[in-house]
C-alpha cells in the first residue's frame, strides 16, 4: 500500500485531533499512513501532537506524524482532509449565545440553526471555503470529511461553490442507536435500523430487535412514569425526543437539548426549559467551559505523569471511511450529502443524512424514497433556514441572514419581525471582526 496522507485541519481541538488520530492509527492495514496535523493555535497544536505521538508509540504503529500552522503545507498532496474548525473561537461562540438570550432566545448549543447556528455558519462557512479553495489547488482528488457545524449549511455551500468531493460526518445516528438499544434492553448487535432525514434531525424510520419491529416495545417502556423521575435513567434528560416520538411516531437522531432548539415548542420561557430539562444559554456556556477544563486537565496529567492513553476506537466514521476506501472493504456509514432524489419528499439539492456504502470506489449514498410526511414536514422547517443561511454565504448577503432568522422556528416563535431585524444587526455589529463584509 502506498503512502496515505490524512490532513486534520483544526487538530488543536484535543478531542477531535486525538480521537481521530487514534482511530486512524488503530488500523494496521493502513501502511504508509501520514498524519498532517494543522491548527492556527500553535500551543494547542503542539499539545495535541505530543499526545498523538504517544498514541502511536503505545500502539507501535508505523505512522508519520507532522504538525504545522501552515494550512497549505498540511493540505499539499493529501488524500483525505478532515475538518473540525471553530472560526472566532469561544469568544465568538459566547456572542452566539449571549446576544440572542437578551432577546429571550435561549439556545442549548447554538451551532446548527437559530441565531447562533446561522452566525456560526457564516464564520465557519467563509473559513471552510478558503480550505476548499486550497484543496482544489493542492489536493484536487482528496475527499473532504467534514465534522464542522452547522453541517447542512456548510455542506450546501461546499456543493454550490466548490468542486471538492465531500461528505458531512456526525455521530448522532450511531449514538442514538446505542441509546435505543439500551431503552429496550437489547444488545447493539441485536438491533437493526434505517435512519434518514437531515443532520441532527434524522428519523429512525425502521427500528427492529431480532428482526421484529421494536417500536411497540419502546412505547411500552416510555409509558412507565417512574423513568421520568429517575435521574439515572436516560429518559430523565430525553423528554423532548420522547414527546416528539409520541407525537409523530418515529424517534429522532439528536439529543433533547439540541432538538429543542430546532422546534418552536420547548423554549418559549425558562419554565419550559426547566420542565424539559434542557440547557439555557448561560448554563450551556458553563457546562461547555467546565467540560473543556476537565478534559484538558486529564490530558495534561497524561503528558506530565506519563500515563497510558486509552486507545479505544471512538466509533467516529472518519477512520472507517479511510480504511474502507484504501482496502476496498465495503462499510456502511451515515453521511450528509446532496439530495439528488435520495429522499423524494425533501427538496432536491438540499443536504440530507442517509446511509452510505463506502468501498474502493468511494462513498455511495443510498436511495431512501419518501420518509413519513410528518417527519419530512419538520425537516423542511429546518431546511428553509439552512437554504437561506447558505444563500447568505453564497451571495454574501446580510439580508439573507435576516431572512434565515425570520423563518427560523425558534426565533420566529418568540420575536416580531422588527425584533428579528434588530437582533440580526446587533449580531453583525458584535461579530464584525470575524466576518467579511456582506452587502
Amino acid at each position: 500500500m502506498s503512502r496515505i496522507k490524512v490532513a486534520l485541519i483544526g487538530a488543536g481541538s484535543y478531542v477531535f485531533g486525538l480521537r481521530l488520530a487514534v482511530d486512524l492509527i488503530s488500523y494496521p492495514e493502513l501502511k504508509g499512513l501520514v498524519l498532517s496535523l494543522m491548527d492556527i493555535d500553535r500551543d494547542r497544536l503542539e499539545f495535541t501532537t505530543k499526545l498523538v505521538k504517544i498514541a502511536a508509540e503505545q500502539s507501535k504503529a508505523e505512522v508519520g506524524i507532522h504538525s504545522t500552522t501552515d494550512r497549505r503545507e498540511a493540505l499539499k498532496d493529501a488524500d483525505y482532509v478532515v475538518t473540525s474548525i471553530r472560526a472566532g473561537g469561544m469568544e465568538a461562540t459566547r456572542l452566539d449565545l449571549e446576544i440572542p438570550a437578551k432577546y429571550g432566545i435561549e439556545q442549548g448549543v447554538g451551532d446548527t440553526i437559530g441565531p447562533g447556528g446561522v452566525f456560526y455558519g457564516l464564520r465557519n462557512g467563509f473559513a471552510l471555503l478558503e480550505i476548499c479553495k486550497d484543496m482544489e489547488d493542492l489536493c484536487p482528488d482528496a475527499w473532504l470529511l467534514n465534522y464542522t457545524n452547522p453541517m447542512a449549511i456548510l455542506c450546501w455551500v461546499i456543493k454550490e461553490l466548490t468542486k471538492v468531493k465531500f461528505i458531512g460526518l456526525c455521530h448522532s445516528v450511531p449514538n442514538t442507536a446505542h441509546l435505543l438499544a439500551s431503552y429496550i434492553g437489547a444488545q447493539l448487535n441485536e438491533i437493526s435500523y434505517l435512519a434518514a432525514g437531515i443532520n441532527h434531525m434524522a428519523w429512525f424510520i425502521d427500528f427492529r430487535w431480532r428482526g421484529v419491529n421494536a417500536y411497540p416495545i419502546l412505547r411500552e417502556k416510555f409509558s412507565d412514569p417512574s423513568i421520568y423521575d429517575n435521574p439515572n435513567h436516560p429518559a430523565y434528560y430525553d423528554l423532548v425526543r420522547i414527546e416528539i416520538f409520541k407525537a409523530l411516531g418515529y424517534y429522532v437522531s439528536e439529543s433533547s437539548n439540541h432538538l429543542s432548539e430546532y422546534l418552536p415548542y420547548f423554549r418559549k420561557n425558562l419554565k419550559l426549559i426547566e420542565r424539559y430539562r434542557v440547557l439555557s444559554s448561560s448554563r450551556r456556556l458553563e457546562v461547555q467551559e467546565k467540560s473543556r477544563r476537565m478534559r484538558d486537565e486529564k490530558l495534561l496529567k497524561i503528558l506530565q505523569e506519563g500515563e497510558q492513553l486509552p486507545l479505544r476506537r471512538s466509533g467516529e466514521y472518519c477512520a472507517q471511511i479511510v480504511y474502507a476506501i484504501e482496502t476496498n472493504t465495503p462499510t456502511k456509514i451515515y453521511g450528509n450529502v446532496e439530495n439528488t432524489g435520495l429522499i423524494t419528499n425533501l427538496p432536491y439539492g438540499c443536504i440530507v443524512e442517509v446511509p452510505c456504502v463506502v468501498d474502493g470506489g468511494g462513498i455511495h449514498p443510498c436511495y431512501i424514497g419518501s420518509i413519513p410526511s410528518q417527519c419530512a414536514a419538520l425537516n423542511r422547517m429546518n431546511i428553509n433556514v439552512q437554504e437561506l443561511a447558505a444563500r447568505a454565504i453564497i451571495e454574501r448577503s446580510r439580508e439573507r441572514v435576516f431572512q434565515a432568522l425570520l423563518v427560523d422556528p425558534l426565533t420566529s416563535s418568540l420575536l416580531t419581525i422588527d425584533e428579528i431585524r434588530r437582533l440580526t444587526e446587533e449580531m453583525f455589529e458584535a461579530q464584525s471582526k470575524y466576518l467579511p463584509k456582506l452587502e
